[in-house]
């Protein structure tokens, strides 16, 4: 709309009401062409996701030597969440097998995603974060795996902290929650996946919290190139982030340190 109004003023001001009406014409059809341009470039990056996502997995998937049955069933999985057709699971294989074949460049592969989701943060967070869930699937984490995470980490240009904080997340909520773990663990993970120390102040809790869920809205991922079959993944991931941040706000009120 604003496009069309903007051609149609400059479009008065040459020509009049008939200039006008040309204006508002072009401002129209230049819309629908910017809109169409948008809606192609999110395509793209939505594809790029998927494919980069599975490729990576395979490389580290085989950090450790061998890619284990546990990690296939993780990655068949991630197939099933993500309800992929029957040609797009195809291609996830492929992209899977890609990455775990020798000669695969992982750094011009993070690169490349890197460059096609514009940086978006929270975009490449998530990229990482599937990758944490596939390689916990056996529930442990390999050393060279580990290593991998933090080399993966710094390819989408993220800090290596990312790691721990989504290994938090993991545990607290997804694949890696174990019963028996301590009430005080539990309380250090919930600081981890929110980022931030057992120190900070309640008004600067609630702005970490209140960043990271905007951050993190599905709606808003979707507008930066997240695949629709992953929405299901980041709504998990807000609710993670929502009940650290209960269970922060719970333990502080125990205390009686709550003042927000």
């Amino acid at each position: 709309m604003f496009a069309v109004l903007l051609g149609g003023f400059v479009g008065s001001l040459m020509g009049g009401p008939f200039g006008f009406i040309l204006g508002a014409l072009a401002g129209w059809f230049l819309s629908a062409y910017l809109r169409k341009q948008a809606g192609a470039g999110l395509a793209k990056i939505q594809s790029g996701f998927l494919d980069s996502m599975f490729a990576v997995m395979g490389a580290l998937c085989k950090a450790d030597g061998v890619v284990s049955q546990n990690e296939v069933q993780a990655a068949e999985t991630v197939f099933a969440q993500l309800r992929l057709s029957g040609q797009q699971r195809e291609q996830a294989i492929a992209a899977f097998n890609r990455g775990k074949a020798s000669g695969f460049d992982l750094d011009a592969e993070l690169l490349r995603f890197r460059q096609l989701s514009r940086g978006h943060p929270a975009i490449l967070r998530m990229f990482l974060q599937v990758q944490i869930s596939a390689v916990a699937a056996d529930g442990q984490v390999h050393p060279a795996e580990h290593k991998m995470l933090l080399h993966i980490a710094r390819g989408l240009g993220l800090p290596e902290s990312q790691v721990a904080q989504l290994e938090a997340m993991l545990r607290g909520g997804g694949q890696g929650a174990a019963g028996g773990r301590s009430a005080g663990q539990q309380l250090a993970d919930a600081y981890q996946v929110l980022g931030v120390a057992a120190s900070i102040s309640d008004a600067d809790l609630k702005r970490t919290y209140r960043k990271l869920m905007n951050e993190n809205h599905p709606d808003k991922l979707a507008s930066q190139g997240l695949p629709d079959s992953m929405r299901e993944m980041a709504e998990r991931k807000t609710r993670d982030i929502a009940s650290a941040y209960d269970l922060i706000r719970e333990d502080r009120r125990r205390q009686g340190t709550n003042s927000v």
